[in-house]
């Protein structure tokens, strides 16, 4: 698998993640949501970092 292909699957599994925690937070119990939640908030930073790192990276 390309790097590419690997950045692309991270931001999709980053965002879906996020997604379904936003979906299902009313059925998480307490003590999961703040880990998940915080896990979601790096995943989502650190995807946004490597989109702007591959658009500044790669100008074309």
């Amino acid at each position: 698998m390309s790097n590419a292909a690997s950045i692309v699957t991270f931001i999709i599994l980053s965002f879906s993640l996020s997604l379904i925690l936003i979906m299902k937070r009313d059925s998480l119990p307490p003590g999961v949501k703040r880990p998940l939640a915080i896990l979601a908030l790096v995943m989502i930073s650190f995807s946004f970092g490597l989109i702007v790192y591959s658009f500044l990276a790669n100008p074309k």
